[in-house]
């Protein structure tokens, strides 16, 4: 179920806004909905990741050890 918000932003933020949704040909409001939920999605994933790594990091590096860089990666560390 979809919910309705009110919130209040700079007009250089809304300009910012309009310019973007103008870009992809979608309502503001429609764009505006979509940045804030892919972002809080994207918070979640992150939150979820650190529980994962708090709960089961230990036992998984035990497991399988720990990660070695191999590549360019390595030759920059």
């Amino acid at each position: 179920m979809a919910r309705e918000i009110r919130i209040e932003i700079s007009d250089e933020a809304y300009e910012a806004l309009e310019r973007a949704a103008a870009e992809r040909r979608v309502p503001a409001e429609d764009y505006a909905g979509r940045v804030l939920d892919a972002d809080l999605t994207r918070t979640r994933f992150v939150e979820g990741a650190r529980s994962f790594v708090d709960q089961h990091g230990k036992a998984f590096a035990e497991r399988f050890g720990r990660p070695t860089q191999t590549g360019a990666g390595a030759d920059a560390a």
